[in-house]
């Protein structure tokens, strides 16, 4: 039996090496740490509204920031039946499935770093028992962000006869979903991983979370099984066979496993709480006691993608659990909720945590609190009184990693038994510059049956308009190049093969090519019923800039493949998303989705290596240029010192333009002198490549109206109204005027196959 007396606290201290019994956190003004006061006390009346609609009889709520709480009160009731009891800020609560983090992945992320388990450690090699029914291949990974597939809670009659009994019931689930493919938040998940613990360890959960974790800090009022000293604090919950919850746990699987369980079980008070929550800021550190190494917390709390959402080993980041998260905190913040009423976030680049603890089900389960706290944590957030400061991506914690490294870090299980033919070329490659084609044909678990090259060939050097198939040495598999007789793969390129992948490098504008082959894949794959797999990349010019004009209907072809905006603002995993649906392919698809990437993210910003896509296609600079220049390259005016001139005087902003003389090697103009303008970006952010393409394009018109051939303008442009503008010799206003028509219903299209934040 764990005591909860200061006393035996100080003497678990003791025992476990003559650790002091740590104190607290300060407490200081709001304004001391730079928050205001006044913003604060806004919490107070959207507390009050809670209360006033009946949200939950009671709640205490804290702030920290800096290393100091600053905002500590109790609201409403403890208790309102039998009788009334106020709220007091030392009530203890049961905080449901913030033990999930707390408690549990805490545990598991200390025996990771004692080199006693792994995050690819499979569940079966530590249950035995657990590998039936395909579940062999869940790793400890799977199980803390909740994509092992296995049933979010199984029946609460499976825990009626115990421990042992209600383990076997959990190694006897069949898969809900397969083990990758979905986000399912699950019980079971973390019952398991208390077992884990448990076995490993050598002690159960909550000896060890209570002497490598609680004990340590000095959460003396942190636990489970609450002794008696506590209980009487303890915030009641519901009735069970007619007596009231208190100091129990109130979830009945836990209830059932004797009250210690990895989901549920955990108690603590908002003044603990705060003291783990500091520790996390800290770097898991607290008042000279070290509780995880600093590099464990940056790998607990960084964002993973799963199927819609991003979350941490044990934490929340953003999904649909995250309501209580409010709307301005960090991409860097980690949370999570308790279905009793209980709330932390943690926010590491605001240096802040928030913690609203409730007992919502109290009396009758009927309250709701997740909204009504993520607007209180909006407000705390909003009171931070400096400006937020950018971090720079080089130096941010975050790793981007591409599909195929996430492929590869979960051990290809994706394509597991699969035979596979894939899309690629030079650009397909890991973090490390492994080619997609060794890692593929390498693999244990699946058959790499052949190739396909798009434009430009499989090494990506050539600049023709037909390319043969080829042979790739490294592997001996054929190369068949979806640039030649035919661009969409028939039924005998795909014998032999299950499922196509495709891991290429687009650049983010519509008339690059190498979407286009993946829209012809996806038709081929639908039509002749394989199943396609994209290995998601960065869009290189970030996620969020978007820019028609749009492809007219009726003008669709290999330069224009689907009805998009010129700079579409999506990855390729995304646009596989929107066609699929749109074009009501009905495909078995699966996006494996870059981890890392944030939609405002230009390719420099994401620590990966630049490979030129094609041959004209040089640097970041080149790409962000291409979606209004490579327009004029159908063009055929040779320009200079006035139409510099004219450019730099039009109010184009983050750009300048220089003369030159030059004479191109290759291309439509090889070997000829000729005058042109270089096009320095000053400022990407201001930058707005396709207005500067009108602008340069109007220019041509006005400066060489005899000269100025615009007819191969529209084959990439696309869009008849905008083609006009520019033939009438309207200003470049006017044009981009035009080319803004139907962006909006694009925006709204767009969105419901977003993959990033």
């Amino acid at each position: 039996m764990i005591l909860w007396s200061r006393s035996y606290c100080v003497l678990i201290l003791f025992l476990l090496g003559g650790s002091p019994l740590l104190a607290g956190l300060p407490f200081a003004q709001p304004e001391f740490v730079g928050m205001d006061s006044q913003h604060l006390r806004r919490i107070d009346e959207i507390v009050a509204e809670g209360l006033s609609q009946k949200k939950m009889p009671g709640c205490v709520v804290c702030v920290g920031r800096r290393g100091h709480i600053v905002w500590l009160g109790a609201y409403g009731h403890r208790q309102v039946q039998p009788t009334e009891l106020p709220m007091t800020t030392d009530t203890v609560f049961d905080m449901a499935s913030i033990t999930k983090p707390v408690a549990t992945a805490t545990s598991v992320m200390l025996l990771i770093e004692r080199g006693q388990l792994r995050l690819s450690d499979k569940v079966s090699s530590l249950i035995p028992e657990f590998a039936v029914n395909d579940k062999g291949d869940i790793t400890i990974r799977d199980l803390l962000i909740h994509q092992s597939g296995l049933i979010a809670d199984n029946p609460a009659s499976d825990y009626d006869h115990g421990a042992d009994e209600s383990l076997r019931r959990i190694c006897d689930l069949k898969l809900v979903a397969p083990t990758g493919s979905k986000f399912i938040y699950s019980d079971v998940n973390f019952i398991l991983l208390g077992e884990i613990v448990r076995r490993v360890s050598g002690r159960p959960l909550n000896e060890f979370a209570w002497e490598n974790i609680f004990a340590r800090l000095g959460m003396c009022e942190s636990g489970y099984r609450p002794h008696a000293a506590l209980r009487w604090r303890a915030a009641p919950t519901e009735q069970r066979n007619g007596q009231w919850i208190q100091g129990d746990v109130h979830d009945p699987r836990a209830f059932k496993l004797d009250g210690v369980a990895g989901h549920a079980g955990l108690f603590s008070t908002a003044t603990d709480l705060a003291v783990f929550a500091q520790m996390m800021l800290n770097g898991g550190e607290f008042g000279g006691v070290r509780i995880l190494a600093p590099r464990t917390v940056e790998r607990m709390t960084r964002g993973e993608r799963v199927p819609g959402g991003i979350r941490g080993l044990g934490w929340d980041k953003r999904t649909g659990f995250s309501s209580n998260r409010g709307e301005l905190l960090s991409d860097s913040a980690f949370g999570h909720g308790g279905f009793t009423g209980t709330v932390l976030w943690i926010d590491p680049e605001l240096d802040l945590f928030f913690i609203f603890l409730s007992n919502r089900v109290h009396p009758n389960g009927k309250g709701s609190v997740n909204p009504l706290a993520g607007r209180i944590a909006t407000v705390v957030a909003a009171s931070i009184l400096e400006p937020p400061k950018r971090v720079p991506a080089k130096s941010a914690s975050r790793e981007v990693l591409p599909g195929i490294d996430v492929l590869k870090r979960d051990g290809f299980r994706q394509l597991a038994g699969r035979k596979v033919g894939l899309i690629t070329n030079h650009t397909g490659q890991d973090r490390d510059g492994v080619s997609t084609v060794k890692l593929l044909h390498e693999a244990k678990n699946m058959q790499l049956v052949t190739l396909f090259s798009p434009e430009h060939g499989f090494a990506g050097k050539l600049d023709v308009s037909k390319i043969g198939d080829s042979k790739d040495d490294s592997t001996g598999l054929k190369v068949l190049s979806l640039y030649g007789e035919t661009r969409r793969p028939t039924a005998a390129m795909l014998e032999g093969i299950d499922t196509i992948v495709i891991d290429i490098q687009d650049v983010g504008t519509r008339f690059y090519t190498f979407a286009s082959t993946m829209g012809e894949a996806m038709k081929a794959a639908s039509q002749f019923e394989r199943r396609f797999v994209v290995l998601d990349r960065p869009n290189p010019i970030n996620g969020v800039d978007v820019a028609g004009p749009m492809l007219d209907s009726g003008k669709e072809s290999f330069v224009g493949f689907h009805r998009l905006p010129v700079r579409h603002g999506m990855t390729v995993g995304e646009l596989a998303r929107l066609f699929n649906a749109e074009l009501k392919l009905n495909l078995d698809l699966q996006v494996i989705e870059c981890e890392g990437w944030r939609r405002t993210d230009y390719w420099d910003e994401t620590g990966l290596t630049w490979i030129n896509p094609s041959p004209n296609m040089r640097s970041l600079t080149e790409a962000l240029l291409y979606p209004g220049i490579a327009l004029l390259e159908t063009t055929n005016v040779s320009v200079g010192r006035k139409l510099a001139e004219s450019l730099n005087g039009s109010g184009l902003t983050g750009v300048r333009f220089v003369p030159i003389k030059f004479q191109p090697t290759s291309s439509t103009f090889a070997n000829k002198h000729c005058g042109g303008v270089n096009i320095v970006i000053t400022d990407r952010s201001r930058f707005e490549p396709l207005r500067t393409g009108f602008e340069i394009a109007a220019a041509l018109r006005r400066m060489s109206p005899n000269d100025f051939k615009a007819d191969g303008y529209l084959r990439l442009l696309g869009n008849q109204r905008t083609q006009q503008a520019l033939l009438d010799g309207r200003p470049a206003a006017e044009i981009e005027a035009t080319a803004r028509e139907g962006v909006t219903d694009y925006l709204r299209r767009r969105s419901q196959f977003l993959l990033y934040p």
